[in-house]
């Protein structure tokens, strides 16, 4: 696989721009983290969504849809080295998508549909599932079962956040053991969505409040995730979706080395 294994071993990196957009910004942020897992010496997937098939309004920005997202991916892969990720929102996107993405991915408000799940194992590609955000780490074993059922090579598991009463998102920093021993798989840790404000945005849309996402990040790092996922944008503040919640591409480098400062500390003290 391009970019070596998606999963580790090791700590590793799925980062990217919410949904695909031009050439050039696909490109630029690709170029930037093909050249981050260079110099920190980690594995890094390419991210990217061609539709964001959740959005809270009719009228919000989804992308640019499934061939011309998968299209465009297939340039980020090939100029950049990288290996790729995207969503699947039906069982009948999943062949289309294999065929050009390294990794597949169900979003968390799909977690539970079987048809997609098995669907996503069987496409023999590597998947990561993310966590609902009303789900409990031990109900995710079925969800991993339902993939693993398929066949697939390898699967992760996403934390992303619970639901909390008056809007905002809250990690348990303890799901990160749970899942692992839930779902027997790695687990990852989603520190842009993990700040995401559903519903309180401009019109509806989801908010979200980026200046918590270090220390959230790091936490993680030391409570036992496996990897990061971070959304990243040159300028989060004109990204089509969930700018709120975007690191900006200029200070990802940083960002994930301090992480990995973390990751690497706290395993030593468990050793």
């Amino acid at each position: 696989m391009a970019g070596g294994a998606p999963f580790g071993p090791g700590p590793f990196l799925i980062a990217g721009p919410c949904v695909v957009e031009d050439d050039d910004l696909n490109l630029r942020v690709g170029d930037r983290l093909a050249r981050l897992a260079a110099k920190l010496g980690i594995a890094v997937t390419y991210k990217a969504s061609f539709d964001k098939a959740n959005r809270s309004r009719l009228a919000a920005a989804r992308g640019p849809g499934l061939d011309a997202g998968l299209a465009a991916l297939a340039r980020v892969r090939a100029a950049t080295g990288l290996p790729v990720l995207t969503d699947v929102h039906e069982a009948g996107q999943v062949a289309a998508a294999a065929g050009v993405a390294d990794v597949l991915q169900v979003p968390a408000f799909l977690c539970r549909q079987t048809d997609l799940l098995v669907a996503a194992g069987r496409a023999g590609k590597p998947v990561n599932v993310k966590k609902g955000q009303w789900m409990s780490p031990e109900g995710m074993a079925g969800s991993v079962e339902k993939v693993r059922s398929g066949g697939a090579p390898a699967v992760a598991v996403t934390e992303r956040g619970t639901f909390f009463g008056y809007g905002d998102l809250v990690v348990d920093m303890r799901n990160f053991e749970r899942l692992r021993a839930a779902c027997r798989a790695p687990v990852v840790f989603d520190a842009t969505h993990s700040v995401q404000q559903p519903g309180r945005g401009s019109e509806g849309a989801s908010g979200g409040l980026r200046e918590f996402i270090p220390s959230l990040l790091m936490a993680a790092a030391a409570a036992g995730a496996d990897g990061f996922f971070l959304e990243t944008h040159p300028d989060p503040a004109h990204a089509p979706s969930d700018g709120p919640n975007m690191i900006p591409l200029g200070e990802i480098e940083d960002l994930v080395a301090r992480a990995l400062d973390v990751w690497h500390a706290a395993r030593r003290r468990d050793d």
